[in-house]
């Protein structure tokens, strides 16, 4: 039976005040109410389940704000958000103005570090550390929560090897769940796994925790002795130092991430041990709700579902609904791979969410999953590609920021046919401002040797595919958005777009527009209304922003004299960017109004609310339009 003890807990100083006996009770209460909100708002489920007790004794032993909990990817954090003074607006989560679903240092002084995206938890809380150092505050206690696959990056672990050197203050907690989005995988998860499975040393090691836990009553050298037996248990067990104690790291561990109690004690000892220091927490993804215990990358993030039956609520329409992007390219590189075999697909650590998994089922031994490691995805799908094999690699628009120096250095100067998919092109909805996927179009225009595409429907994105894996092709990138299609039929037969051009989608004589990517079915959308305004429309799909259509932009710049261009994207050096530079080297004379996304970071709300603050829905659409068909109202200064 409840006793209502999160109802009195608006900050971690009510916390404080329950007993240490009433922390399992108000873990439940805390679990059941992040269950009752997502359910019907939806959002990342598993991981917050999954460190509820560790995040009930964080916030019960150390100071914070004051002190700094740095927390991993961010999807772990809804309990610390309940617990520090959001409870109230929580139903708002990832809403238009709402909540965030990630710590946001705008949103919270408890936050102490914004965060989306994987593995900057050490990194950030090292630099909190040192500058604790400097500023000789001795008392302040940095902590950095680690977890959901994120040790697999490279950044984690560059981040692990300073601290190392660094005499900081700093724990770091690896909430080892074995699990990303997907199930982790490499030889860390194996290392990690014959810690946590071996019950010699598991026994040995609570003794030797024994020992440790009563630091506060025990002089030098048995802390010194307890170390090296600690060391010895590890040494005979595994023929080989700790990896993290050979990092300079104190390590302690494995332990139950679900025994609040225990946690509480153990981390209280912790703050008393100067230097970096590693606690290793062994959870599960998705603890306290049975579905997601069971099938944990389905409830990684669900959608809404019904917290009785645990039955996930799936839109229902009397009408087939449009593939996602992500299900055509599944299928389609699956089809393309039977056909040639020198493709192989490649991605970090999303083969569900991209939908690779539908080929690595059928072709295991040409799909790799690398963790992750956006890095080392693109640098080992160059090495490939240097060896004759052609690599999909499909990563996430807003993560292959994190590989822009391989695209560069290891694939675009070597011109090497690697053909990214870069999936959640665009605004992507709630995730806000980490995964909004709007640079990409920008960045990858500036590169020499790649091909850069972008396609309006699901035909044009089995095409593109289709057109990358032919011979000679280079470098090639196509973004797509996250989410449906506009075709029910899709699966048509494949051909070669030819590379560069576009396509006229509607003849028209007033007012040229150009799009790229899916965002031209607003235009189409738009065109019907406008031709009931008695204002006639062109529309051209542009579908490359490089090598762009030279032959379509002198068409426009001789017979029109205004013109617009739509992206789902930055307008800074992005589609809008190419098509008024080339009217400017060329010489025409013409207005031209970019509607994209303007220089700053968009926060989170449905694609649809974002679209219409952005003004590229089809009403902003009309809008512009109507306004530009005035004469002297829109200048070309985009």
């Amino acid at each position: 039976m409840s006793t209502d003890l999160l109802k009195n807990i608006l900050f971690p100083e009510d916390l404080k005040k329950l007993d240490l006996t009433e922390l399992p009770e108000l873990s439940k209460e805390l679990r059941q109410f992040i269950i009752d909100i997502v359910s019907s708002n939806p959002g990342h489920f598993g991981a917050s389940l999954g460190v509820v007790e560790l995040t009930v004794a964080l916030h019960y032993v150390f100071n914070t704000p004051y002190d700094r909990i740095v927390w991993d990817v961010g999807h772990q954090a809804y309990g610390h958000k309940i617990l520090t003074g959001r409870r109230e607006q929580f139903h708002t989560n990832r809403k238009y103005k709402g909540l965030s679903g990630f710590p946001n240092i705008f949103e919270s002084e408890y936050d102490s570090f914004g965060v989306g995206h994987s593995s900057t938890s050490i990194s950030a809380a090292l630099g909190m550390a040192k500058a604790a150092g400097i500023k000789k505050e001795e008392d302040r206690q940095i902590v950095a929560v680690i977890g959901d696959g994120s040790l697999t990056a490279g950044l984690a672990f560059e981040g692990l090897n300073n601290a190392g050197i660094e005499n900081t203050n700093l724990l770091v907690i690896l909430n080892d769940n074995n699990m990303a989005i997907d199930p982790n995988v490499g030889a860390l998860k194996e290392y990690l796994l014959d810690i946590t499975t071996s019950k010699t040393y598991n026994k040995l090691k609570d003794d030797v925790w024994h020992l440790l836990g009563h630091l506060n009553k025990l002089g030098h050298n048995y802390r010194k002795l307890a170390q090296q037996i600690d060391n010895a248990v590890k040494s005979l067990l595994f023929k080989q130092s700790n990896l993290f104690e050979s990092l300079n790291f104190r390590y302690f561990g494995p332990v139950d991430g679900h025994d609040v109690v225990y946690l509480t004690k153990i981390l209280t000892d912790l703050k008393d041990i100067k230097g970096p220091k590693l606690l290793h927490v062994v959870t599960q993804k998705g603890k306290g709700f049975k579905q997601a215990e069971l099938n944990q990358t389905t409830w990684h993030a669900p959608g809404k579902f019904n917290k009785d039956t645990g039955e996930i609520l799936k839109i229902k329409s009397d009408e087939p609904l449009p593939p996602k992007y992500q299900e055509v390219f599944g299928h389609t590189v699956l089809e393309l791979a039977k056909k040639n075999e020198k493709i192989v697909g490649i991605t970090p650590a999303m083969p569900t969410g991209s939908s690779l998994n539908i080929m690595m089922k059928e072709m295991p031994e040409r799909t790799f999953d690398v963790g992750i490691a956006e890095q080392h995805a693109v640098t080992f799908s160059a090495g490939l590609a240097k060896e004759g094999m052609l690599p999909f690699c499909a990563i996430y628009s807003s993560f292959m920021q994190r590989a822009y120096d391989q695209v560069i250095h290891d694939v675009a100067i070597q011109n090497l046919n690697v053909v990214f998919c870069l999936d959640r092109g665009g605004l992507v909805g709630e995730d806000g401002a980490t995964h909004h996927g709007t640079f990409d179009m920008a960045y990858m225009r500036s590169i020499p040797n790649i091909t850069v595409s972008s396609p309006m429907n699901e035909e044009e994105l089995r095409n593109l595919m289709y057109t990358a894996q032919l011979k000679d092709k280079g470098p090639f990138s196509i973004r797509y958005p996250r989410g449906r299609g506009v075709m029910s039929e899709w699966k048509t037969p494949l051909k070669e777009i030819p590379i560069g051009k576009g396509r006229l989608i509607r003849k028209g004589s007033d007012i040229a527009i150009l799009s790229i990517g899916h965002i031209g079915n607003h235009v189409v959308e738009a065109s019907k209304e406008l031709e009931k305004k008695h204002i006639d429309v062109a529309h051209y799909d542009m579908r490359f922003v490089k090598p762009i259509d030279k032959d379509i932009l002198h068409e426009i710049g001789k017979n029109f004299k205004n013109i617009i261009t739509i992206e789902d994207g930055t307008i800074v050096g992005g589609f809008g960017s190419a098509v008024l530079e080339f009217m400017s080297e060329n010489g025409y004379t013409v207005n031209i109004k970019r509607l994209g996304i303007a220089d700053q970071f968009i926060d989170h709300g449905s694609p649809q609310e974002l679209h219409r603050e952005c003004g590229f829905d089809v009403e902003g659409i009309i809008k512009t339009v109507t306004l530009m068909n005035k004469p002297n109202i829109l200048s070309n200064v985009g």
